[in-house]
């Protein structure tokens, strides 16, 4: 039975299934919902160019998708084994009338993420928007089990990704531009299974309010929203099949969100329209959860 506050998103107990790592999102059951039929656009974005990693699947693929109905060109970056969702994503952000540039690579790659600015800005026309979203996390229980090859990918996944390609794209971003980074609930109140992945984004939060006061004075706002548990492919691909069965079932709403109800903060963040005096800022979507650290 469906939770009396969500009844029409999809609720714990999901099937049993672990997926390989990364993760593809059309393997995923039940489909994470990414189209928010009942978004209507304002034209918030119109003729913006944004740059979405891990734009391929989960929040990344909604918010392109919410990005285009606001009138935005999108770039997103995704690794090269994605394609696949890759190339969904694109035609959502077709059918939504707008452009939609493929960057396969790894952002823990210095040189890549500089390469991807480059053509984001030559191919699409400049570039307004930075949304660092891509994320790699695998749960370890024991410090002792946790080895120095991982702790090193998350890391430069995370958070040395999110400084690269800030460097990268900051030259690019006129007043009224924005970055918007991928935070989470775990780098607030911290995960003893997640040690790495918790450190991560801790250090996404403080770089969010550190780079925002940087960048105040250029008119650029940068911000920050951490959710809490999302139905994406990023968990099933790390997890037992019995704990990806009860996935978000611990919140209030007695559910994981769905990445079309995360996506309207990063279109908030990202439109002057909406949030010209917001800059700093973490924001925390937690299914009923009203305590975040």
């Amino acid at each position: 039975m469906a939770h009396p506050t969500s009844p029409e998103k999809p609720t714990p107990p999901f099937p049993e299934q672990q997926l390989e790592r990364p993760g593809i999102e059309s393997e995923l059951e039940p489909r994470p919902r990414y189209r928010a039929p009942a978004y209507r656009g304002a034209d918030k974005l119109v003729d913006k160019v944004a740059l979405i990693t891990g734009g391929d699947s989960g929040i990344g693929r909604a918010v392109a998708v919410l990005f285009a109905r606001e009138g935005a060109d999108v770039a997103i970056v995704y690794l090269p084994v994605e394609g696949s969702d890759a190339e969904e994503t694109r035609r959502a952000v077709e059918e939504e009338g707008r452009r939609c540039l493929l960057l396969p690579g790894d952002v823990s790659v210095p040189a890549f993420c500089r390469s991807a600015v480059e053509r984001t800005v030559r191919e699409l026309g400049g570039l307004d928007i930075l949304v660092n979203n891509a994320a790699f996390q695998n749960h370890v229980d024991r410090i002792e089990e946790l080895d120095e090859e991982q702790w090193e990918t998350t890391f430069r996944t995370n958070i040395f990704a999110y400084f690269y390609l800030a460097k990268a794209a900051v030259p690019h971003l006129r007043p009224g531009g924005a970055i918007v980074n991928s935070g989470s609930i775990t780098g607030l109140k911290g995960s003893g299974g997640l040690l790495d992945y918790a450190a991560t984004k801790g250090a996404i939060h403080a770089f969010t309010k550190s780079l925002a006061q940087q960048l105040v004075g250029r008119g650029v706002r940068v911000n920050c929203v951490a959710p809490g548990p999302v139905w994406t492919p990023l968990n099933p691909s790390e997890r037992e099949p019995e704990e990806t069965a009860h996935f978000g079932e611990g919140t209030p709403m007695g559910r994981p969100a769905q990445p079309e109800e995360i996506a309207p903060a990063y279109v908030y963040f990202a439109s002057p329209v909406d949030s010209s005096y917001v800059t700093g800022e973490v924001l925390t979507l937690l299914g009923g959860e009203t305590r975040a650290g």
